[in-house]
């Protein structure tokens, strides 16, 4: 079934700065409602199939790897707070594609850096490596067009000094450092609860699938 939408069968229905809903009218008298990040005019379903295969997503999420002194690797995870539910989450290093990502020769790795950067006082090095996993995976398609896409950035350090959660902005609100060996990363992941006894978000889960299956 032909279930192609045009400009013309989309309606705005809210517009702020970072969440828009849409009527995505797709067949006579047939309405699917969108909530996005994205304006009408970039809408991932006005895209054609080129379109699509090529584009950008809204956002990285980052399965920060720490190797330390004596041979040591930890998972760097942190308490963010998350206001549609209420609670400081396990979370993992994310954020937004700035404009100025957007426009670089590697959008992903440029703004996976600059989160780093930001979300944990941390300065990624010539000598560290950050690569991409996953160019672009879609959160909730059925409710949204946001999209993620996954890296893993390992970083070797002598000390934690630099370590720190200065760099929030906005909205931004963090409540400390997780460093995960394997054994605490596996009961996390196996149960699906921190070490608090809460849950967490499906992209904190993917950043300690990633860990867990690759050191």
């Amino acid at each position: 079934m032909d279930r192609k939408i045009n400009r013309e069968q989309i309606e705005a229905l809210y517009e702020a700065r970072f969440l828009n809903m849409y009527d995505l009218q797709y067949a006579e008298g047939k309405h699917y409602f969108e909530a996005t990040r994205r304006g009408k005019d970039n809408l991932v379903v006005k895209k054609s199939d080129a379109e699509f295969r090529e584009m950008l997503p809204d956002a990285v999420t980052i399965a920060v790897v720490l190797h330390l002194p004596g041979n040591e690797t930890r998972l760097l995870m942190s308490y963010e707070y998350r206001y549609p539910v209420g609670q400081f989450l396990l979370s993992p290093v994310a954020g937004l594609l700035d404009p100025e990502d957007q426009k670089s020769d590697n959008p992903l790795v440029n703004a996976a850096i600059r989160e780093i950067r930001e979300e944990t006082g941390l300065t990624v090095k010539e000598s560290d490596k950050v690569y991409v996993l996953n160019p672009c995976a879609f959160s909730s398609p059925g409710m949204t067009d946001e999209s993620n896409a996954f890296l893993c950035a390992e970083i070797t350090l002598d000390n934690l000094d630099d370590l720190n959660q200065n760099g929030a902005e906005g909205s931004e609100l963090f409540d400390g450092f997780e460093l995960l060996n394997r054994e605490r990363a596996q009961a996390i992941f196996r149960t699906g609860r921190d070490e608090h006894g809460n849950f967490y978000s499906l992209a904190a889960w993917m950043v300690l699938s990633i860990y867990l299956s690759l050191f």
